[in-house]
């Protein structure tokens, strides 16, 4: 066999009664996961802007900024909804390069799962104490869900990940919103599909047992641009871009039609300071059109306390070691923007 067993991890029961959630959190998780929902399903005008670092690659820096966000959030809150992103997996395109803290709790050494999954659980717990935010992650790892399902309010389903089945029908178990991208195709109808599949019931073999699950109905899209066969970027953002998923919402059995906006990856040809403009041209475009406003309830936003990247042991604190992210000073005052314009 190709496979070296290591060792047996804890199961999600384990680790999350070893790291439980205080009560008080527990409580704050409630009200937040149903302000959220009440963005997708309509019920609430406020608007969704998950924003972070492209990876959560260190405690005290995540920690910091998401404490920050929440100072923020006290000024914008009557227009806005804030989600940390705290993302604790990276997918990366060759297999190459840091994976996020699941794999190396600490990026400059060798990977540790077993330490990484008590560092994501820790940092997720920790930044809620101290920003009263709960956050949203990406599943990058479905067996992965058990171990945050009680911290997070928000699921992000990446590119790569949004055709395969499992991604699929794992995410009609979970009980909050989830982001289903744009695959790297930029074909839309993949993604609808993935929507359609998450939002319905299955029963599937699931972490060694049968399972079966309702369907989660807060299942909804993501754009975040395309790549051609060239390699190059193709956006999927503009006005004429919303009306196609619009209508192409209108021709599925689908509830709850919703759409976030990542302003980064092929959206921006991953030039982080252009998301600034591509907020800005979302939200012009939100006030063109009411259908288009219905449709997109949110923004994307990769943003650090320091502007830019760095490689791994750059030694930068709040600086980005995978992609480059808004800085600080620019990002608030780009939530200041969204609440004005909203």
């Amino acid at each position: 066999m190709s496979f070296k067993f290591i060792q047996m991890l804890p199961t999600p029961d384990e680790i999350r009664k070893q790291f439980p959630v205080p009560e008080k959190l527990a409580r704050l998780k409630e009200e937040r996961d149903q302000e959220i929902r009440d963005v997708i399903t309509g019920k609430s005008d406020r608007f969704l802007v998950i924003i972070g670092p492209c990876s959560a690659d260190n405690e005290d820096a995540v920690c910091d900024y998401v404490s920050r966000l929440a100072r923020l959030n006290e000024q914008v809150r009557d227009r806005l909804i804030l989600i940390p992103r705290i993302y604790t997996n990276k997918p990366r395109t060759t297999g190459e390069g840091y994976k996020g803290i699941v794999h190396q709790p600490d990026p400059g050494q060798k990977e540790d799962f077993l330490a990484g999954l008590i560092a994501m659980r820790k940092m997720h717990i920790h930044a809620i104490e101290v920003s009263e935010l709960t956050a949203a992650d990406e599943m990058l790892y479905p067996d992965n869900w058990g171990y945050v399902s009680d911290i997070l309010s928000y699921v992000a389903i990446g590119a790569r990940s949004v055709e395969d089945q499992q991604h699929r029908v794992v995410a009609s178990g979970f009980d909050v919103p989830t982001g289903m991208k744009n695959p790297t195709s930029g074909n839309l109808t993949v993604m609808l599909n993935s929507v359609y599949a998450a939002q319905h019931a299955h029963s599937f073999i699931y972490r060694g047992q049968e399972v079966e699950t309702s369907g989660n109905r807060l299942a909804h899209t993501v754009l975040r641009g395309a790549t051609n066969k060239h390699g190059g970027n193709l956006p999927n953002y503009h006005y004429e871009d919303l009306n196609l998923l619009l209508s192409l919402y209108n021709e599925r059995d689908l509830v709850n039609p919703a759409a976030i906006i990542d302003t980064n990856h092929s959206n921006s040809g991953k030039q982080f300071d252009q998301q600034i403009r591509i907020v800005k041209e979302v939200m012009h475009s939100r006030r063109l059109n009411g259908d288009i406003r219905r449709l997109v309830k949110g923004v994307m936003i990769e943003s650090y306390i320091e502007e830019g990247a760095q490689k791994v042991g750059g030694g930068v604190y709040g600086k980005s070691i995978t992609d480059p992210c808004l800085g600080w000073k620019d990002s608030e005052r780009l939530i200041r923007d969204i609440a004005e314009l909203e």
